[in-house]
């Protein structure tokens, strides 16, 4: 799946007849978050994992990417709305960052990002305490653009795509750059994180963490 997106991502970037990309989710869910005995079994093949490529793409497209989050937006889901330039949210969409929860750290540079949007006291309350916002508490903070209800979300968001996609390409490609300026220190702030965030994947704590979760009992730390 990641592989898929980034591919997709990384060909949008090039394609002048593609003038805007929307990521949502199919179903209830935005994201659930990643699978944590996929996460436990480590990295597979050689080069960047996908997830890393998937990331990098986001982070690296000169082009507008929109994020319609429809439901609960889960770890990931969280986080690469922090590179999308355009955020909705529907009615009942929720956001959460389970890090640590699961014996993790954030990514995808949201420990720079999310402080940047939110202010470091609600980011931490969201990452330390794994709390999920509800969407008009994502909106008064300005982590989503606009909020719809549900039942108008699908064809609201799709109509805003729409303009997006029929604006002028060059003049969206500069404001996008002139918006984002910081690629340089996103991308250091992902390695470091990415680093952390492998060696906590090896740690006692993400083993206890997933254990814990399969067997629906609380973690226990040493």
């Amino acid at each position: 799946m990641y592989q898929a997106m980034a591919d997709a991502v990384n060909a949008y970037g090039v394609d002048d007849e593609i003038r805007a990309l929307m990521f949502t989710g199919n179903g209830d869910y935005f994201t659930s978050g990643n699978d944590l005995q996929d996460f436990a079994s480590g990295p597979r093949g050689d080069g960047l994992p996908p997830v890393v490529q998937f990331l990098h793409a986001i982070k690296d497209c000169p082009k507008p990417l929109i994020a319609a989050v429809n439901g609960p937006a889960i770890g990931v889901g969280l986080t690469l709305t922090l590179h999308c330039d355009l955020v909705y949210a529907a009615g009942s969409a929720t956001f959460a960052a389970p890090f640590v929860k699961l014996g993790l750290v954030p990514e995808a540079a949201s420990s720079m990002l999310l402080p940047a949007i939110i202010g470091m006291a609600a980011a931490n309350d969201v990452f330390m305490t794994g709390r999920s916002l509800t969407s008009e508490e994502a909106l008064r903070m300005g982590l989503v653009s606009r909020v719809f209800e549900d039942g108008e979300f699908a064809g609201e968001t799709r109509a805003l795509a729409q303009l997006v996609a029929n604006a002028a390409p060059n003049a969206m490609r500069h404001t996008k750059a002139l918006v984002r300026t910081q690629n340089t220190e996103i991308t250091e702030c992902m390695t470091i994180e990415g680093e952390i965030f492998a060696a906590q994947l090896g740690s006692p704590e993400f083993g206890e963490s997933v254990a814990a979760m399969m067997a629906k009992r609380p973690a226990v730390y040493k």
